[in-house]
């Protein structure tokens, strides 16, 4: 792209404003906006509350009810892909399949999810947030329906797809979170909505063996029909009719699929947050498919119900988000990265010598392993969150394609390792995966610029200024080039 091209995508694009400004004149950028009015009901039949309206120059508060308000959206979505793991076996007998053919249930809702990341959740930078999040958690609720009361496996499996690829909640939260909260603030509100994620996946194998054991499989369905309602009517009071991150040009479909894919291998900061969670949640997962052997074993030989409950140890771990997000918060997020790394690492350490020969240390572990994963996971969300306001949504589809993938290298790992070796080979392989992420955090340092790829700039400071507390920073030249990239490529 020569130079007189950028210039022409620079005027012919415009970012949409934060929502936390308070005027446009503020923004440069946005002062050629046309002035619109605002939109008064979702679909053209249902009506925004007047506080969520967006107009000219509004500031949306981003507060502690809106923060829990999006943790508990992002709880309930998510858990709809965990539900049926305690259930496989239930699951068998009702239909009269076989577990090989039942265990393509959480690999459909797995490949759904995948689907809906990928192709729905960019839309979030050209579209209005509020209507598409509304729509696909309505939508999710009804097919949940679906897979409460039929009586055919098939259709159980189909249902299972789209209730994955309609379950992107979070994935699109995110971004949202970014745009409202000031950036002082923003690894918290990420960092609550990170939790919600890791806490649904904790709590649906919970309820689901609660309600396996004591009454059917179809009350668990039954009860997150329920919940994803009240999500949906949480929704509808407390998300802000945020405009698009992209105004003033209308991009198509396939251009945003395009310019996510650009980003996937033009963007080093991107790229470096994808491969160190590709491996955190490779290690996570496999710690977690392991431990149910490993706990269900002539060792410990403890019943289904007891190894669900067993995610407890686990939630208390999540449930630190406010504590991690306000330490995220005070640092560059390399730091915090770098720290939850290490401290990753030394929990397999313990796994492994400690060599699951004592429930003790297996405690520890579980309760570790989700304190330090959720750090890991926030403060890398919020730097690719940092990378370019106006494509947030694609880039956090990519990121969260990096855990997808993770998660399906850790599970088929974890099980082939454990299965070969025994439980304490399993901590020897978290163990390369953090001397994986070690080295891929110090080619490239904390304040690099925005397109370096390797080394160290800016000097080695921790602690979060005014000047870092917003954007990863950019070379002068680089100005006019992000935007025009961002926006359209």
């Amino acid at each position: 792209m020569n130079a007189t091209e950028t210039q022409t995508e620079t005027q012919t694009q415009t970012p949409a404003p934060s929502v936390r400004e308070s005027t446009l004149a503020d923004e440069p950028h946005t002062s050629h906006t046309p002035h619109t009015p605002p939109v008064t009901r979702d679909f053209g039949f249902l009506p925004i509350p007047e506080r969520l309206r967006y107009v000219e120059g509004k500031v949306f508060e981003f507060g502690l009810l809106m923060n829990i308000a999006l943790g508990f959206m992002s709880t309930f979505t998510m858990a709809n892909l965990s539900y049926c793991q305690p259930l496989l076996i239930n699951l068998a007998e009702t239909f009269g399949v076989s577990y090989s053919k039942v265990s393509q249930v959480p690999t459909l809702l797995q490949a759904g999810y995948a689907v809906g990341v990928v192709f729905i959740s960019p839309v979030g930078d050209i579209t209005r947030r509020r209507p598409l999040l509304l729509l696909l958690m309505a939508i999710s609720t009804l097919l949940t329906i679906g897979l409460a009361i039929t009586a055919n496996f098939v259709a159980f499996e189909v249902l299972s797809f789209f209730v994955g690829m309609t379950s992107i909640i979070t994935a699109m939260l995110q971004p949202l979170a970014a745009d409202l909260a000031p950036p002082h603030r923003r690894a918290r509100a990420i960092s609550v909505i990170v939790s919600g994620l890791l806490l649904g996946v904790l709590i649906s194998r919970v309820l689901a063996g609660v309600f396996g054991q004591l009454a059917t499989w179809r009350a668990t369905y039954y009860f997150a029909v329920g919940i994803q309602a009240l999500a949906v009517l949480i929704a509808y009071f407390f998300i802000p009719d945020c405009p698009p991150s992209i105004r003033g040009q209308r991009l198509s479909y396939t251009r945003i699929l395009w310019t996510m894919g650009k980003f996937a291998g033009t963007e080093p900061a991107l790229i470096q947050a994808c491969l160190v969670n590709f491996a955190t949640s490779a290690m996570f997962t496999s710690f977690w498919v392991t431990l149910t052997f490993l706990l269900g074993g002539p060792l410990f030989n403890y019943s289904t119900l007891d190894i669900g409950l067993f995610g407890f140890v686990g939630m208390a771990g999540v449930l630190s988000a406010p504590l991690t997000g306000r330490f995220i918060d005070s640092f560059v997020p390399w730091y915090p990265t770098f720290i939850s790394v290490l401290a990753l690492g030394a929990t397999y350490i313990l796994q492994t010598a400690a060599e699951g020969l004592n429930i003790g240390a297996v405690v520890v572990i579980a309760f570790s392993l989700n304190l330090f994963r959720q750090m890991n996971q926030s403060a890398l969300a919020t730097t690719v969150l940092s990378i370019a306001p106006e494509a947030r949504s694609r880039f956090n589809a990519v990121n969260v394609l990096s855990l997808f993938l993770g998660q399906v290298a850790g599970t088929a790992a974890g099980t082939s390792v454990y299965l070969q070796h025994g439980w304490r080979m399993t901590g020897v392989l978290a163990l390369s995966f953090s001397v994986w992420q070690i080295i891929v955090l110090l080619a490239r340092g904390p304040h690099c610029e925005r397109y370096t790829w390797f080394g160290w700039q800016g000097g080695w400071q921790m602690r979060k200024t005014l000047d870092s507390s917003a954007e990863i920073p950019e070379k002068s030249g680089d100005l006019e080039k992000s935007s025009a990239v961002a926006a359209n490529e």
